[in-house]
């Protein structure tokens, strides 16, 4: 009985010796798969790090580099040293205007110089609030290096604009023959890095520059910069303040944790807090010898974990396969065993097993292609529809644009029409008044022709007012000339409808910090909307409003029509919004000036009056430079006349 019990006992052991056994080994090669896919990828992410590091220190150093050869220019400048030797007796205007320009031709910040004091005699900022004229920076070491006879280099935060900058700096020398001379004077030249990291913004990384004391003063992401990439001591941290490189920032430390030091200098890092504290980066440095600096890269290890979840799962899957092989081998050899009773049935059941396998391959086969061919279909057909709805946001934009400038001209050429029958009528008379011997009379005609044709080129400014390009700088602009503008342009509608308009505002000007033309856009856009909205108001009244306190300018466009309900005001400034009827509008007009406010600096709002009727209110800064004041009112004047 004994002998007879052992092979079924000997069956069952080895049966759970596999069943332990198989899924051990999945799991085996499951991991050695991920492991040998995270190794491989990190390799490949290090040599794409290197290459994206080694471009982009060299991008930063070109960029800083190409500024080097300024200061020492402006230092030899003829003009710059007649001001250094006399420069309590001369006026610092043409020397500020000609740092100015070679500010503006050099694309660099700023330009200013320096007296053996360290005291700041001219600059290219001398019309600023915050201008360099006055200050002293004998505690910069750019200032220290340049009147030792050397040239300066130096970074940090500006004390008065409290911008990151790069700073050169040259001696100016008034004698440089006698051998114990000594500099008279520092040209300083100030370089900003922004443009420099709006680059780095494009890559799928993260880059971060730091200085001798591991100083975050250069990211990608703004949330890093001026953070320490390690705490800092209270010594440490006090001689930074002492130097003010870094003003009064509080150097918070960046969060960052090491998880692995590779042997290809690379490292694994992340974040406890921050912008990156939710993902691990592979960390790779590199040392800017010219500037000082180290340039560190971070990239995602999103890629890496992708392929070892993609190896492990093509190695479990080859290692069923493996295992389905050595079953059906097992398989098989057992029917060899057996064939004599059951040849004919066995054979019959591992065909039809195996016909049905390869059904269910091919099937699958099939299916996974047909999918992959939706897919590409899919893919294809979306880009078509992303094209065509950007072709017709724009066709829609344009079309909106046109639409303004249609009803401009049809209401100038409504004023026009007067003008020109009155014309004709002169000019008859005057042929008549000639023919009659009649001269002084067909000279009065004449005269009043004349009028006529100058109040015609007027009304035909406004359109060219209109249509002109935008600045791209902020200057100077008179509210209430901007408000006379628009009306002028709606005068023959608000004459039409019988349209009364009151004027809300102190007298004089009130200036605010904008681009003429873009404002007078929206003020058109809001008073165009006005009109139209109070088109069947019984008694229409647009009311004008302009308030203003030490910062801001409110401006207010309201008017007594049916105003806007209430579900709808949620969603006025969305793109192609509107409650007009259909062809009478696009509904950009207001999302488009909600973006031009946004871009001066200010807000647009809308909302309903308690006694009826729509209020839209735009706030703006106010501009208080009594120079600037002066000259943009000049400007705007000889531009509406």
């Amino acid at each position: 009985m004994k002998a007879r019990t052992r092979p079924p006992r000997l069956s069952r052991a080895w049966r759970r010796l596999l069943i332990l056994l198989v899924p051990l080994g999945l799991a085996l090669s499951m991991w050695q798969a991920a492991q040998l896919a995270r190794e491989q990828a990190l390799q490949s992410l290090v040599r794409e790090a290197e290459n994206e590091l080694r471009l982009s220190a060299a991008g930063l150093d070109g960029h800083l580099s190409r500024h080097d050869y300024l200061p020492r220019l402006l230092a030899s400048r003829e003009e710059v040293k007649r001001f250094l030797a006399g420069h309590g007796h001369q006026d610092p205007i043409p020397l500020n205007r000609m740092l100015n320009r070679f500010r503006a031709v050099a694309d660099v910040s700023d330009v200013y110089l320096l007296d053996r004091d360290a005291n700041t005699l001219a600059a290219s900022n001398w019309q600023h609030l915050n201008t360099f004229i006055g200050q002293n920076y004998g505690f910069r070491s750019y200032y220290q290096d340049a009147i030792a006879g050397h040239r300066g280099r130096f970074f940090g935060l500006g004390t008065q604009s409290l911008e990151r900058g790069y700073y050169f700096s040259a001696p100016v020398w008034l004698d440089d023959t006698s051998p114990d001379a000594t500099p008279d004077g520092v040209m300083v030249v100030k370089v900003l890095l922004d443009a420099v990291e709006e680059s780095w913004a494009e890559q799928d990384a993260e880059l971060l520059v730091t200085d001798e004391d591991d100083i975050i003063f250069m990211a990608s992401r703004p949330e890093l910069r001026m953070a320490a990439l390690h705490p800092l001591s209270d010594t440490e941290r006090q001689a930074l303040l002492d130097t003010r490189r870094y003003a009064d920032e509080p150097l918070s430390p960046s969060g960052i944790e090491v998880l692995d030091s590779r042997g290809d200098q690379s490292r694994l890092v992340s974040f406890s807090r921050g912008p990156l504290d939710e993902g691990s980066y592979l960390s790779l440095s590199r040392p800017l010898e010219d500037l000082g600096w180290e340039m560190h890269i971070l990239k995602p290890l999103t890629p890496v974990i992708r392929a070892q979840w993609l190896s492990a799962l093509l190695a479990g899957g080859l290692y069923g396969v493996v295992v389905l092989g050595g079953g059906i081998g097992w398989q098989r050899l057992r029917l060899r065993r057996e064939r004599e009773q059951f040849a004919e049935r066995e054979r019959q059941t591992l065909a039809n097993a195996r016909d049905q396998l390869e059904r269910s391959v091919e099937r699958r086969t099939r299916d996974l292609v047909e999918t992959n061919r939706r897919l590409s279909d899919e893919i294809e057909e979306r880009r078509r529809a992303e094209a065509n709805l950007r072709q017709t946001r724009d066709e829609l934009i344009q079309a909106a644009k046109l639409a303004v400038l249609g009803q401009l001209a049809a209401g100038i050429n409504h004023e026009l029409n007067q003008p020109l029958a009155a014309i004709r009528a002169y000019a008859e008379n005057a042929r008549a008044f000639l023919e009659r011997q009649r001269l002084e009379a067909a000279s009065s005609n004449l005269e009043q022709i004349i009028e006529l044709t100058a109040r015609m080129a007027e009304i035909s400014s406004q359109l060219r007012q209109f249509s002109r390009k935008c600045g791209d700088s902020l200057t100077a602009v008179s509210v209430p000339s901007c408000f006379d503008y628009a009306l002028r342009l709606f005068q023959a509608r608000l004459r039409e409808a019988g349209i009364a308009v009151e004027r809300h505002w102190p007298e004089g000007d009130v200036w605010v910090r904008a681009d003429l033309v873009r404002l007078e856009q929206v003020l058109v856009n809001l008073i165009g909307n006005a009109l139209q909205a109070m088109s069947e108001a019984p008694d229409p009244r647009l009311t004008l409003s302009i308030d203003q306190d030490a910062e801001r300018v409110t401006i207010g466009v309201a008017d007594n029509g049916p105003g806007i309900a209430d579900e709808n005001l949620a969603r006025i400034f969305e793109p192609f919004f509107t409650t007009k009827s259909p062809g009478s509008g696009l509904g950009l007009g207001l999302s488009i000036s909600s973006r031009i406010i946004d871009d001066l600096g200010g807000r647009l709002s809308a909302g309903n009056r308690p006694g009826g009727g729509a209020q839209f209110t735009i706030i703006l800064p106010r501009d208080r430079d009594a120079h600037g004041t002066d000259r943009t009112h000049d400007q705007e004047s000889s531009s509406h006349a």
